[in-house]
């Protein structure tokens, strides 16, 4: 699952919401290092542009967004990965704040269901990439 979240430059493929990603810069050697991406998100008529500093290290199993720039006044995830006998248990944590108060009001509305289908298109993804396992 590590490898899954890590791949950013796939999420416009099954990431709901995700128009467009590119990488501006990269320093990744064995899973650990930085990179900078900028995000295209689109939801009805919202359309933002954002860059996030990821830092990524494979040997504790975590990944570390923060925000550098676009709507936000504050934006951060992070994701730690512990691996199960039957795959991996996923903690997720995201800390935001848009500046706009229309955006902020906007996005606490839908937050909840946005989270979700993200959540949803990531177990999804894993069964196409990973397979799904029988219970």
């Amino acid at each position: 699952m590590f490898d899954l979240v890590a791949d950013v430059e796939r999420y416009p493929e099954f990431l709901p919401h995700c128009v467009a990603l590119r990488i501006l810069s990269q320093d990744i050697v064995d899973g650990a290092g930085t990179l900078t991406a900028e995000m295209i998100v689109a939801y009805g008529a919202f359309r933002e542009r954002f860059k996030s500093h990821v830092r990524l290290n494979q040997a504790s199993l975590t990944i570390e967004a923060s925000y550098l720039d676009g709507p936000f006044r504050k934006l951060h995830n992070f994701w730690r990965f512990t691996d199960m006998k039957d795959g991996s248990e996923v903690d997720f944590t995201i800390d935001f704040e848009f500046r706009s108060f229309f955006l902020q009001a906007a996005a606490a509305t839908v937050f909840e269901r946005a989270f979700e289908k993200m959540s949803e298109a990531f177990v999804e993804r894993a069964e196409e990439v990973y397979g799904r396992k029988s219970v």
